[in-house]
């Protein structure tokens, strides 16, 4: 698996940007091969968190291609700036057993 973190830290308001992102970003995802899930956290003070899992690196680097695109064109009175990007390969995945 391979996640994508985008954080950033200036969100005007981060529950505005999270309830637009579930069905823009959302839908982009749901389309997009090899997607896993999709989280929004407020992290408090205007940091806003959006994790991507993807089976691969390949379908990961795609689709955060064209969530970028969307948060540029449809989010931009948010003034997000540049998220922190961290991205890499899942090495430990732990689920409950309920």
């Amino acid at each position: 698996m391979y996640m994508f973190i985008r954080k950033y830290t200036k969100v005007r308001s981060v529950a505005d940007a999270a309830r637009r992102a579930k069905s823009g970003v959302g839908q982009i995802l749901r389309e997009s091969p090899g997607f896993k899930s999709y989280y929004v956290l407020d992290g408090g003070d205007g940091v806003g968190v959006g994790v991507m899992i993807f089976e691969d690196r390949e379908s990961a680097n795609t689709a955060n291609d064209k969530v970028r695109e969307f948060v540029q064109a449809s989010m931009h009175d948010l003034d997000l700036g540049d998220p922190e990007i961290i991205a890499g390969e899942v090495l430990v995945n732990i689920e409950s057993d309920v």
